[in-house]
């Protein structure tokens, strides 16, 4: 999955000389975190996190604060070294910079502007769409040999029960002769396709059911 597909395209903005106390009322008028700073030709040159306006926040209520703290230009304030994205980055790709640099949010930018915008929240739900576990749905995890064909062979026990995947993933196993297969399978019963597996040599870590896994 690719970003464009993912990321927000109406993105809120405001300019350099917009000031401190405007990003906190749009903060907070639009329910967001997170505000990139774009100049006339909407090129993104800043972005500004609630994290920063609190710091204005509480440096104006210290004595020693000036009176025009909050009419401050952004320009002051933002950050202006940015990770940026692109709408044909892969998802799993934009996931890893987020874990990397330790960010909440990813500008996308493409021919120089500023097209989306992409956050935590964003990737969790891309997450939780990609795995099927919005759907009912039973997860099994199998432990099978690290050689080709594998996946293969588990599919076609559950095809024979005519059961639909909702998602497939690969995890790697402390032995790295296995490989541990993930799958969410759209039925509530899976006691049935336990047995198969089992009687096909396969190890089903999950479910681990009494009387049906060893």
């Amino acid at each position: 999955m690719i970003v464009e597909r993912i990321m927000k395209k109406d993105v809120f903005t405001l300019l350099p000389t917009d000031t401190v106390e405007q990003a906190l009322q749009l903060m907070e008028k639009k329910s967001i975190r997170h505000i990139p700073i774009v100049n006339a030709k909407q090129q993104l040159v800043g972005i500004i996190s609630d994290r920063d306006v609190r710091d204005v926040l509480h440096s104006s209520l210290s004595e020693h604060a000036g009176k025009d703290d909050l009419n401050q230009p952004l320009s002051k304030v933002m950050k202006t070294n940015i990770l940026t994205g692109h709408p044909l980055d892969f998802v799993e790709e934009v996931a890893a910079l987020f874990y990397e640099y330790k960010i909440s949010c990813l500008p996308i930018v493409s021919d120089s502007k500023l097209v989306g915008i992409v956050t935590e929240s964003d990737l969790l739900y891309t997450f939780i769409q990609l795995t099927g576990a919005n759907q009912p749905a039973s997860q099994f995890e199998v432990k099978v040999e690290n050689i080709s064909g594998k996946l293969a062979e588990v599919t076609s026990i559950l095809r024979k029960r005519k059961l639909n995947i909702l998602s497939v993933l690969v995890y790697p196993h402390e032995d790295e002769q296995y490989k541990i297969l993930v799958l969410r399978v759209h039925t509530m019963n899976p006691t049935g396709v336990i047995k198969d597996l089992h009687e096909e040599g396969y190890d089903v870590l999950w479910p681990n059911l009494p009387g049906v896994t060893s």
